[in-house]
């Protein structure tokens, strides 16, 4: 068996709050899932390019690991916007002026094409949407304000990098840039926007701050939605493991509460990864209730850089996933390098960002831990899926981190 990560940095932790294999609770519909997904799905799956990602099939790794499988849902050409978060910072966008406009005009009936076509552009054009950012998040919620003619500033913070600020503003954004971290950066956005007027989209949720979120997660569902369905038409039986890169949580809650809606009790084991240097969502399933991370959370995986996590996010994750790992930050490039290489047999090769491969490298580093595999059940029958959230969304730092730009590994 070939070694991959011999040398991973990982910390696991076993969550004793962890309910097993029961149906999914009634009262977590609220927050995801039933009619409000049923809606989220068919507005983006009628907006103009959507189409399926591809689910990539990584069967020599999973042979040099002795799993079944490894299914990697690629979404670096989501609306060419490079990530997963182009589903819901956008949605949540929508369902925002909509709100607005009928609270101006009544409960009348208006939709995404309505908003679109300009139809309600007198109105729209006076909401000003704003967020704090990473990256991915504030490129969504600024291609939203866009495409359905509102006003958009974005927050980020001192260690996003030029190229990620570029491609928020290209879709006509304004970009502010404040000392401090991520969480930072959420804070003065919220003040900003009390101060001028502005609506929140935020991807986290916090106290007197709920709604919002609920829709960028339902976005994110479709994501989910769309593996199961690929998986399904793949595999002879259902997947047995799932492995999620943290963050404030959101795409964790999102594919969680999806499969195990859909799938009740026979869902997979859900496992959480996160930097070593920003995991709140670790610390906050050792402490058994959310905890805040200080500091710089200067992690390369930038778009995992949070110190605090979405409640929201919290109520779905802390009854469904069995385990938590940290990972470390070379641990992360190894696998962008690896994927970049592609399989010396296939030649199958995924530009991934460093944000995206979080779940890939626990994986493999768990794989070649006798102990590891042992408390994850991973063996020979194991099927796992992972969510590559994002592609190259930062060329230049890809580039350092693999020696060539996208184009070239692609070709």
């Amino acid at each position: 068996m070939k070694k991959h990560l011999p040398n991973a940095q990982v910390k696991y932790h076993s969550n004793q709050n962890f309910s097993a294999k029961n149906a999914y609770p009634e009262a977590l519909l609220d927050i995801l899932g039933g009619e409000k997904f049923t809606s989220a799905l068919k507005q983006i799956q009628n907006w103009p390019g959507y189409q399926h990602t591809p689910l990539v099939e990584l069967d020599h790794l999973a042979q040099d690991l002795n799993i079944a499988s490894i299914s990697y849902k690629d979404e670096g050409g989501r609306f060419g916007l490079g990530s997963f978060k182009a589903l819901g910072g956008a949605y949540a966008v929508s369902r925002l002026l909509i709100k607005a406009i009928q609270s101006k005009l009544g409960n009348i009936e208006v939709s995404a094409s309505d908003l679109t076509s300009g139809k309600y552009r007198d109105i729209t054009q006076e909401i000003t949407v704003t967020c704090a950012t990473d990256g991915n998040h504030g490129r969504s919620v600024a291609w939203g304000a866009q495409r359905f003619h509102c006003k958009c500033v974005i927050y980020i913070h001192a260690t996003v990098s030029e190229g990620r600020k570029d491609a928020i503003a290209k879709y006509g954004a304004e970009v502010v840039r404040i000392d401090g971290n991520y969480d930072d950066a959420v804070h003065q956005a919220a003040v900003d926007a009390e101060k001028y007027g502005r609506f929140v989209v935020s991807d986290t949720s916090y106290e007197g701050y709920m709604e919002v979120p609920k829709d960028v997660m339902q976005g994110y569902a479709v994501m989910a939605e769309e593996a199961l369905t690929q998986f399904k038409a793949t595999h002879a039986a259902l997947p047995t493991h799932v492995f999620l890169q943290g963050g404030v949580g959101g795409l964790a809650a999102a594919v969680v509460a999806h499969l195990w809606e859909k799938l009740g009790k026979e869902h997979p084991r859900f496992i959480v990864v996160e930097p070593d240097k920003a995991a709140c969502l670790f610390e906050s399933a050792v402490a058994g209730e959310p905890v805040a991370i200080k500091g710089d959370l200067d992690t390369v995986m930038a778009g995992l850089a949070c110190g605090e996590i979405s409640l929201l996010a919290w109520e779905v994750l802390k009854p469904a996933v069995s385990d938590f790992i940290q990972i470390d930050d070379e641990s992360a490039l190894d696998v962008v390098r690896l994927l970049a290489k592609g399989d010396e047999e296939d030649n199958a090769k995924i530009v991934a960002g460093e944000s995206a491969v979080a779940g890939l490298a626990a994986v493999l580093a768990s794989a070649n831990s006798s102990d590891l595999r042992e408390k994850l059940a991973l063996n020979e029958n194991s099927r796992v899926l992972i969510f590559g959230s994002e592609g190259a969304t930062d060329p230049e730092l890809y580039a350092q981190i693999v020696g060539k730009v996208a184009e070239e590994v692609f070709a």
